[in-house]
């Protein structure tokens, strides 16, 4: 399916997994692009995650096209949020979040532009702040390093 159909089925609704995928793309190009790392662990997350089963690679890179062109329109992000808040049943709010924090994470610092990007998916996703606060602390926890 061509960029251009994919922008236009986006107006109408996301899949679960590009609404997903829409959501770790929110939060990797908050820095001003998406860099290696990040796109590496997406990448990662898509492969070997089972909410990703039947969702390939390939459509990873179009849904993150798609995502992009959603973010250049006016009010972008804002209809990003709505996308992924209709697409996405309850009980995958916790795991578009971790999702989230994963890439965030991929850095290894954090800007503040990111930071505040995450935070915007957390209300987006009416996470409760406590279990927002768990997620990111368990991912945090993954990435430490032997040495500080």
């Amino acid at each position: 399916m061509s960029l251009e159909k994919q922008v236009k089925r986006a107006d109408d609704a996301l899949g679960c997994e590009e609404a997903l995928i829409c959501t770790m793309v929110l939060v990797a190009a908050s820095g001003g692009g998406i860099t290696d790392r990040e796109i590496g662990v997406m990448s990662g997350l898509v492969q070997t995650l089972p909410v990703f089963q039947d969702f390939s690679t390939a459509r990873l890179k179009t849904a993150t096209e798609m995502t992009v062109a959603l973010l250049r329109e006016e009010n972008g992000l804002a209809h990003a949020g709505r996308l992924i808040s209709a697409a996405l049943a309850p009980r995958l709010c916790e795991t578009a979040y971790a999702l989230a924090c994963e890439v965030v994470a991929a850095d290894l610092v954090a800007e503040r532009t990111t930071l505040e990007m995450l935070a915007y998916v957390e209300r987006m996703l009416g996470l409760d702040p406590l279990i927002a606060k768990a997620i990111e602390r368990a991912t945090r926890a993954r990435y430490q390093r032997v040495t500080p």
